[in-house]
């Protein structure tokens, strides 16, 4: 997907490191799919996911 160096974000893509995971082929492809439809990028869409997880407080321990 193309880079989008317009997004108006905060971090500039000098600012942002590579990293891969592993996804089962299935959850790839919805993926993507959702992606299109969103007419966004895996990319920003596991960022925000991330971002979210972040800032969700810790669980107390039981």
């Amino acid at each position: 997907m193309a880079k989008d160096k317009t997004d108006g974000s905060a971090a500039s893509n000098s600012d942002k490191k590579n990293t891969s995971l592993r996804l089962e082929k299935k959850t790839l492809k919805a993926l993507k799919i959702r992606a299109i439809q969103e007419d966004t990028s895996v990319q920003k869409i596991i960022e925000t996911l991330v971002q979210e997880y972040i800032n969700t407080p810790l669980k107390k321990p039981r």
